[in-house]
This record gives C-alpha cells, sequence and structure tokens, in this order.
C-alpha cells in the first residue's frame, strides 16, 4: 500500500472515530439531562427501554472504537492492508467497505466457515 492510499485510510479510519466520540458525548449530555420521572409506568418502562438500547448501541461503539484504534496501529507499523492470516494484500474494495478488516474475504468466509462447524459441535 503506498503512502497516499495509507494517508486516505488513516484519515477515513480518524474521522470515523471522531464521529463515534462526537455521539458519545451527546448521548451521555441526553442521557444526564433526562430523568425517569414519568408519572405513568408505561412511558417509564418505554423510556428505560430506550436507554438500554442506547446504551447497548455505545457499548458496541466502544468495542468498534478499539478495531479503529488497532487498524491505526497497523497503519503506523506498515502492516495495515495485509492479511493477518496468509499475509496476502486486502483488496481496496474490501478496505474501503470496511476499513478495519484484517482479513481478506476468502481468509475471512474460511473463518467463519470454522467457527460455524464448531459451533455445532
Amino acid at each position: 500500500m503506498n503512502p497516499r492510499q495509507q494517508a486516505y485510510f488513516r484519515d477515513k479510519l480518524q474521522a470515523w472515530k471522531d464521529a463515534i466520540l462526537r455521539e458519545s458525548a451527546g448521548t451521555l449530555s441526553q442521557l444526564q439531562l433526562d430523568s425517569l420521572r414519568e408519572a405513568d409506568l408505561t412511558d417509564r418502562a418505554s423510556s428505560e427501554t430506550d436507554w438500554s438500547i442506547e446504551l447497548r448501541t455505545r457499548d458496541r461503539q466502544r468495542k468498534l472504537i478499539s478495531k479503529i484504534d488497532a487498524a491505526l496501529r497497523r497503519i503506523e507499523d506498515g502492516e495495515y492492508g495485509y492479511c493477518e492470516v496468509s499475509g496476502e494484500p486486502i483488496s481496496l474494495g474490501r478496505l474501503e467497505a470496511r476499513p478495519i478488516a484484517t482479513m481478506t474475504v476468502e481468509a475471512q468466509e474460511r473463518h467463519e466457515r470454522h467457527e460455524k462447524v464448531s459451533r455445532e459441535d
């Protein structure tokens, strides 16, 4: 991967991370402002469900941030864009669609087939 491509993906990953962090900050401030003081139990239950869903989403995004950070480290180490299983280059199309990808499509498919077989045992 040439330096221009690395810079493109570094910027793309950093922008993605920044957007997630902005959304998280908005969620936290919203949760702090809102309160569960609805008089109606149904309204309160609905609010609690909404908050629970939002917090689960934020937890998934927290995990995503660690994957983004790992991808940024791979760029700095010169390992970004190469399959961690086979060492082959990951296609630019795959990286464009999933910038945190660590495996080629073929390696990912093999991994998922193996994982499916392991779960069925």
